[in-house]
């Protein structure tokens, strides 16, 4: 089957795609503050802020600290919190990021390395601007690992297809198992990897505002998904009609998780005078 495919963000910068990113930083962003060690001293740079919410909500938490974000869209910069004394908001792409060597103690990123075109560029960016002995902090997806109860085959099926569309237009859908080779590869060292789960059910509260996140995440792509041939518009319909019913089945539940990664820039060693004698004398 052929598909011409444009280079573009999966998601938009639609008011309704700006809506959907707050209420996932309203479902998310208080476990991974949990997930940073930060000081209050600390700069801090993130890579991809979007509208800023999580930056912002940081940056209470910081004295003398501050937060820098940097994000590559004037739509979602127009739409950042002002900014303070320990709060600013840059654009630029985090394949090239506009900043000095060694100028941050910590770097975090979520739901950006799955849009990138060279993830591998921007974890070595990211270490370039650490300081030695610095901490970057990663929140990734890998989003074919979900299961729902009872089964939703026709959204299984189109979020297959939304996979399979993000690779095709320069993303990685899976990018949350590839963190531990990819910040190998980049330079890091003590890389420690964990799950940050989302399990959802009525009682908690969360299943509605979940499943309201994942419609918006396929309502955002359905025109090329249907355009480009990954799947048909009765097909689309059938998978939103079942996300539909199964807001509103008092038996439901939904399980996924993100990949998490920490890790820390190496600090030069240099060679003591003892063992610089011994070179001198072999």
């Amino acid at each position: 089957m052929t598909r011409n495919i444009n280079i573009s963000y999966i998601h938009g910068t639609t008011a309704e795609e700006q809506q959907r990113l707050a209420n996932l930083n309203t479902l998310t962003n208080s476990s991974f503050i949990d997930f940073l060690q930060i000081r209050k001293t600390d700069r801090i740079l993130e890579l991809g802020s979007g509208l800023g919410i999580l930056a912002e909500k940081i940056s209470h938490q910081l004295t003398t600290g501050k937060v820098t974000g940097i994000e590559i869209s004037e739509a979602q910069l127009a739409g950042c919190p002002a900014e303070t004394g320990k709060l600013e908001f840059i654009q630029g792409d985090v394949h090239r990021l506009p900043l000095e060597n060694n100028s941050f103690h910590t770097v975090y990123c979520r739901y950006i390395l799955e849009h990138v075109n060279d993830p591998l560029q921007v974890l070595r960016e990211a270490k370039r601007v650490l300081k030695p002995g610095g901490t970057i902090y990663i929140q990734e997806n890998s989003i074919l690992l979900m299961e729902f109860y009872p089964d939703c085959p026709h959204f299984k099926k189109v979020w297959m297809a939304f996979a399979d569309y993000q690779s095709g237009i320069g993303g990685d859908a899976m990018i949350g198992i590839r963190l531990y080779e990819i910040l190998k590869r980049a330079g890091f060292v003590h890389p420690e990897l964990s799950l940050a789960p989302e399990i959802h059910y009525h009682e908690k509260g969360t299943l509605v505002p979940w499943i309201d996140n994942l419609i918006g995440n396929i309502m955002g792509a359905r025109n090329p998904l249907i355009q480009n041939n990954f799947i048909t518009a009765r097909e689309f319909s059938q998978a939103l009609k079942e996300l539909e019913n199964f807001k509103k089945n008092d038996f439901a539940s939904s399980y996924f998780y993100w990949n998490r990664a920490k890790a820390v820039k190496p600090v030069s060693i240099k060679a003591s005078p003892k063992r610089s004698t011994l070179v001198q004398q072999l």
